[in-house]
């Protein structure tokens, strides 16, 4: 590579190191997420080290130099040539220094403008958020398995949990749920609210656990509770999947059900709270 390549890829890690530092302080600014922020970072320190890497390898001289002085004080009009070198720079002097100064005084200016956003009133309503708003539930979508099947309520098992997903849309992570079929005898015991979410003694809750977004894959009947294998968060199925162990610290988001004229299980509206754990979106 050749010395003005070596330059202009340099360049380029410190251009990508000042774009990625630009959208951490977006991220940061707008509460993004932390996945966000942690790309960002992760970019700007991976984009930095490469072109110190470069800059280091291809451009910085190499070997042991010993120049020998002379016990002699040089010319003046060396003196004053050596002077106006220095202050206009020479034609030897890389351009890479100058966009070096000039990208180092970018990131000054972002160091200063990130603690900026400790400024926001606490009463400021932050900008709505982008990501998770939704998941593709809606009213009379018919709940189905992942090839496609719809369910019956008298297909469900009493006491077994399934995994069901909204019709048409079987690859949408977000909307995947835990389908449950409790006894008659426990419906009495169910909350108001939860009652009022069933239909014939079937619940269904958000699959993806409220604590750090791992499936909640276990259904354990004789306590009536949704267990997320990872962690060990506990969800009493009967209230409202309110965690009621581990460190989850938020219930499960439940899905409304009903049943359409041909006795299929459908939703009537989308998950009843966040989905996935707190750091995933905002309220």
């Amino acid at each position: 590579m050749s010395r003005r390549a070596s330059e202009r890829a340099v360049a380029v890690c410190f251009l990508l190191t000042t774009a990625a530092t630009g959208g951490f302080i977006a991220a940061y600014v707008l509460d993004a997420g932390t996945q966000l922020l942690g790309l960002c970072l992760g970019a700007a320190f991976a984009a930095l080290a490469v072109g110190l890497m470069l800059w280091s390898a291809k451009l910085l001289p190499g070997g042991t130099y010993v120049e020998q002085r002379e016990p002699m004080t040089p010319p003046r009009g060396e003196q004053t040539a050596f002077v106006e070198t220095l202050d206009r720079g020479g034609e030897q002097t890389p351009g890479i220094v100058r966009r070096t100064l000039v990208l180092s005084g970018l990131g000054f200016l972002a160091a200063l403008v990130v603690p900026l956003r400790g400024l926001i009133p606490s009463g400021t309503p932050l900008p709505p958020p982008r990501a998770l708003d939704s998941t593709p539930w809606r009213a009379g979508r018919r709940l189905v398995d992942r090839d496609g099947k719809p369910f019956r309520v008298d297909e469900v098992a009493v006491g077994t949990a399934l995994t069901v997903f909204p019709e048409g849309r079987t690859r949408a992570d977000d909307a995947q749920a835990m389908l449950v079929r409790v006894d008659a005898a426990d419906i009495p015991l169910m909350s108001a609210q939860t009652q009022s979410r069933s239909v014939s003694g079937l619940l269904c809750y958000s699959k993806i656990c409220t604590h750090a977004g791992c499936p909640v894959g276990l259904y354990e009947q004789t306590a009536r509770q949704l267990v997320c294998p990872c962690h060990l968060s506990v969800f009493d199925v009967l209230h409202e999947a309110r965690a009621s162990n581990g460190p989850a610290a938020r219930p499960l988001p439940q899905l409304p059900l009903a049943l359409d004229t041909d006795g299929y299980v459908v939703a009537t509206d989308d998950f009843q709270g966040q989905v996935g754990p707190t750091f995933w979106r905002r309220e």
